[in-house]
């Protein structure tokens, strides 16, 4: 690799040599003047960039208000109420609305009231239900009953939870 004549210099060398006093960078070093051209030229282009949608925005919202003042796009609907939208909606206040949830939920499990007046049934606490089932028992058919209408030899079928019967296995 040969070296510029025109540099004054033997060789490349001894570009490195010769600093001149008072030089905090090497000559030799890439020019930084092109690179703060390039950053000067984008900074005022974003400024003009940013002006200019600026105003186009302004235009649109000005064009778009004086549409809507000269004529309404549905004018049989200026004097109605908008609907509120279809079933499901969006709950303001969640966990307000679970708490209040639950509160009721906790007062029918925990008080007593009339279920049905007339016909004479109650709502009971679950605490006292239990109670009550433990101490008279669930119902259900005597053994006798149970065996009645058997054929000799068949037994219900777990497959059908016993409306069935099958042949046992001896």
């Amino acid at each position: 690799m040969t070296h510029h004549p025109s540099a004054g210099h033997g060789s490349p060398d001894d570009e490195y040599l010769e600093t001149p006093p008072g030089s905090t960078y090497e000559h030799t070093d890439a020019d930084a003047r092109p690179l703060v051209r390039f950053l000067v030229g984008c900074l005022i282009s974003a400024v003009v960039i940013h002006f200019g949608l600026a105003g186009a925005y302004k235009l649109l919202v000005n064009i778009g208000i004086a549409q809507e003042a000269s004529e309404r796009q549905y004018p049989m609907s200026q004097g109605q109420e908008h609907p509120l939208p279809p079933a499901p909606r969006l709950q303001q206040f969640p966990e307000n609305d679970r708490f209040d949830f639950q509160t009721e939920e906790r007062r029918l499990l925990t008080t007593y009231a009339w279920g049905n007046k007339a016909a004479g049934t109650v709502r009971i606490p679950v605490a006292d239900a239990m109670r009550l089932t433990l101490e008279r028992g669930l119902p259900s058919r005597p053994a006798a009953e149970a065996s009645e209408g058997t054929p000799a030899g068949m037994m219900p079928a777990d497959s059908s939870s016993g409306r069935t019967l099958e042949r046992r296995r001896q």
